[in-house]
């Protein structure tokens, strides 16, 4: 059956509704080994910062239930270093590139993107507004709607391409975070964000990670994420990319019938390097079956 797999977000087009997520693909380079990322609709990259950033302490990894925690602590070379460096190879992939943008005050997210927005080959920008607040005493920027607003207005100005904002789920109410982010101007959604997790070693009595806290992500996240999903997509207009848990191609289905226009496979690709891609033929699949010629239509099946 002839199909139809491309998806467009805020007018930049995508072959297929499959990328990967940030902070578990490096820049390509550390997959290309194993996966020929360029046959996916877009690579989303690690977080890159203004100045190069250490990370936390170790351990920052630790596997739970249903998945794992992480306290990597978005440990990059800058934004000098990727545009010099990761740029280039990710150029040469002919896949659409979405830069992950993180940052201790508005200030550093807009000049970043701003940097990120004059170089050739970064197509989309995400804002990972899951970020220590450095103004704010540590809070994160993602879980009150006024500072959302005021990254993603001020990073808007300061660019020329689609800006994505990415979406903690560590807050009471999903749609006043994701009406914030699109009366800004964001182009786009993304989530969401790993949940705060702890594990405790109760042999050596101390948490497991250094930070004590890390992010939840993997399969045990997935019904909250859809949830999420489902919620903020009758709220608002623009297109969310669906992400948490996602290891099938059934999973990618749930989140595109929720109401997503694409999904970012995270953790599962820690795994099994081509996890993406199976996700992508498990949707092939799935469409073939059931004598769906248009994947975009899929976001049609839930109300």
């Amino acid at each position: 059956m002839d199909k139809n797999l491309s998806v467009a977000l805020a007018g930049v087009t995508l072959k297929n509704p499959v990328m990967t997520a940030s902070g578990t693909f490096g820049s390509g380079k550390e997959y290309s080994e194993y996966i020929n990322a360029g046959t996916l609709g877009a690579v989303v990259t690690k977080g890159v910062s203004h100045k190069p950033w250490a990370g936390n302490k170790t351990p920052r990894v630790a596997e739970v239930y249903g998945g794992m925690l992480n306290s990597v602590g978005l440990q990059n070379p800058g934004v000098e270093a990727f545009i010099k460096d990761d740029v280039p190879f990710l150029k040469r992939l002919k896949v659409v590139v979405i830069v992950n943008v993180a940052g201790e005050t508005a200030g550093e997210y807009a000049y970043v993107a701003g940097r990120l927005s004059d170089t050739d080959g970064v197509d989309m920008l995400e804002l990972n507004i899951s970020c220590p607040n450095a103004e704010q005493s540590g809070m994160a920027f993602g879980v009150s709607p006024k500072k959302v607003a005021e990254v993603v207005g001020l990073v808007k100005k300061s660019v020329n391409k689609p800006v994505i904002a990415k979406l903690s789920p560590n807050v009471t109410d999903i749609t006043e975070i994701a009406i914030a982010a699109e009366s800004a101007g964001a182009d786009c959604l993304s989530m969401i964000n790993t949940l705060i997790g702890m594990k405790i070693d109760i042999y050596n009595r101390r948490p497991v990670l250094a930070n004590k806290t890390g992010g939840l992500s993997g399969p045990a996240i997935k019904p909250v994420a859809i949830r999420m999903v489902y919620q903020a997509a009758r709220c608002v207009k623009i297109p969310i990319i669906g992400i948490g848990g996602i290891c099938t191609g059934e999973d990618a289905v749930e989140f595109l019938m929720a109401g997503a226009s694409a999904v970012a496979v995270g953790t599962a690709s820690f795994m099994n390097p081509s996890a993406a891609l199976e996700v992508l033929g498990g949707i092939e699949r799935y469409m073939d079956e059931y004598g769906v010629d248009d994947v975009n239509v899929l976001k049609s099946y839930i109300r």
